[in-house]
């Protein structure tokens, strides 16, 4: 059984941190910003006023929060995690930030004495709630050893990526990819419906060729059926891909599909669906086209 201080217990991080406890550890909780769940305290979690007090009581302290500046608040606050920290503890951010900023933190989270994982996650709440997520790590392979179990418990496909800051970029890669078999399978439904064919066929018969992919079974589904309650809100996967594009503008790279998908995420937010799933992508273009493939 391991101490885990974990902090973060949104949409993805509860799910997560009772995949913790199923597994026999015991969790240490912060309530510096929202009360500790219920769930988690009624499983033997203990609550504690902030970080810093976390990261004194539990070995693996595990961050799962929205973005990089939130990541940078509970880390290097004054009564953050690194105040709490020393030798032998790990602290492990498992958020989906800035792989330059992690480099930074990794850093400073090291001169205090304690080792540091980004292990950002791909699977959304079904995967967080299954454990069936993958995880992808950067961090010294000791370290990595060492937190592999936890890991074990959250996941199925985990991977050393390299160094710190290297899992964060593979998540950024992800999330490119996701991005644009979204716009793909979208844009496929949308013109096979245009032109008068029943979507719901059309992917019924694409899911038995070379364009199969998950995205087209699940998110597929989804746009047929207009089913868009988040399992990952737009909201996140538009912050995922400007991390993208603002890498590629240090990197001198040109990304024109990840910015013209990112484009359309800025239509369905300007349509009030910043929280939609991110399967509605297909809105932003329906509402360009002013042709839904749905009977609304």
């Amino acid at each position: 059984m391991a101490k885990i201080g974990f902090i973060g217990t949104g949409i993805m991080g509860l799910p997560m941190a009772q995949n913790l406890q199923k597994a026999g550890h015991q969790l240490f909780l912060s309530s510096h910003h929202d009360q500790a769940p219920a769930a988690l305290l009624e499983g033997g979690a203990i609550a504690l006023a902030n970080p810093k007090e976390v990261a004194q009581e539990a070995e693996f302290i595990i961050v799962m929060v929205p973005d990089t500046p939130q990541v940078e608040d509970v880390l290097f606050r004054q009564d953050g995690i690194a105040a709490g920290v020393g030798p032998n503890k790990v602290v492990i951010d498992m958020s989906s930030i800035s792989p330059s900023a992690t480099k930074a933190f990794a850093e400073k989270i090291k001169a205090c004495g304690a080792q540091y994982l980004d292990a950002p996650v791909s699977g959304g709440e079904v995967g967080a709630k299954a454990a069936t997520l993958s995880i992808m790590v950067g961090g010294c392979p000791n370290t990595f050893e060492r937190a592999l179990p936890l890991f074990q418990a959250l996941g199925k496909n985990i991977t050393r990526v390299g160094g710190n800051g290297d899992g964060q970029t593979a998540k950024v890669a992800n999330q490119i990819i996701v991005a644009l078999n979204i716009q793909a399978v979208a844009e496929a439904l949308l013109f096979a419906a245009r032109n008068g064919a029943d979507p719901a066929k059309v992917r019924e018969a694409l899911m038995g060729g070379f364009a199969s992919s998950r995205i087209l079974e699940v998110h597929g589904e989804r746009m047929v059926k207009g089913s868009f309650d988040p399992g990952f809100r737009i909201a996140l996967h538009q912050k995922d891909l400007s991390l993208a594009l603002a890498g590629a503008r240090e990197l001198g790279l040109n990304l024109p599909n990840t910015a013209n998908a990112q484009q359309v995420f800025s239509t369905c937010a300007a349509l009030g669906g910043s929280d939609w799933d991110h399967s509605a992508l297909i809105k932003g273009l329906e509402h360009m086209a002013n042709f839904s493939i749905r009977k609304e």
